[in-house]
């Protein structure tokens, strides 16, 4: 059985995430079968895409209906951490419904444009072990169009053009705004924290 069972919602950048816990010596697993999902110690819930294309395809393989029953530590990615919300405004999708709230579409300014790409900073709210060991301000890398409130889940939030979550817990379900695996350091601990969390609650 794969330490981590990632789960494929049809996303990009699998193969560079999948490395970046092989090189914390991790074993990763892409997969879409509801048992593997099921009995993985930990699952990682990744996504670069639309809100409605990956909850289509969670619904077909009936990972919609699974994935807010898990006990065992979960991490959503950007889009996987949008999609543990109640819906989105990204062609208005009903989502996990995980963590209270709606994602909404980043604004777009002249100096701001969206997607909101780049690195940026993160501001620390309190405690948290998915944290633990990263600096307030230190720099994550970004890539969305869309964004989560700042509510009572988020232990981390970042700033563009507006307060968003950038780091959330709620239970034994994590997110990340961010990547983790393109986040240098920083993104290197914060995995290495996740693979710390006890596999099941």
């Amino acid at each position: 059985m794969a330490a981590v069972a990632i789960v494929d919602s049809g996303g990009a950048n699998i193969a560079s995430l999948s490395y970046a816990f092989e090189r914390l010596g991790a074993a990763a697993r892409l997969t879409c079968d509801p048992l593997e999902v099921r009995a993985a110690a930990r699952v990682v819930l990744p996504g670069v895409g639309a809100a409605g294309d990956a909850m289509r395809r969670l619904t077909e393989l009936g990972l919609a209906e699974l994935l807010p029953t898990l006990t065992q530590p979960v991490l959503g990615i950007c889009l996987g951490m949008q999609l543990l919300y109640e819906s989105s405004a990204e062609d208005d999708t009903p989502c996990l419904g995980v963590i209270p709230g709606r994602v909404e579409r980043l604004v777009a300014e002249p100096r701001r444009p969206v997607p909101h790409m780049g690195w940026n900073r993160l501001r620390l709210r309190g405690r948290s072990e998915l944290t633990a060991g990263i600096a307030d301000g230190e720099h994550v890398y970004f890539v969305h169009g869309f964004a989560a409130p700042p509510g009572s889940e988020a232990v981390a939030t970042c700033d563009y053009g507006g307060e968003f979550a950038a780091v959330v817990r709620h239970g034994n379900f994590y997110g990340t705004q961010f990547h983790p695996e393109r986040s240098a350091s920083a993104g290197r601990r914060l995995l290495a924290n996740f693979l710390a969390i006890p596999p099941w609650s």
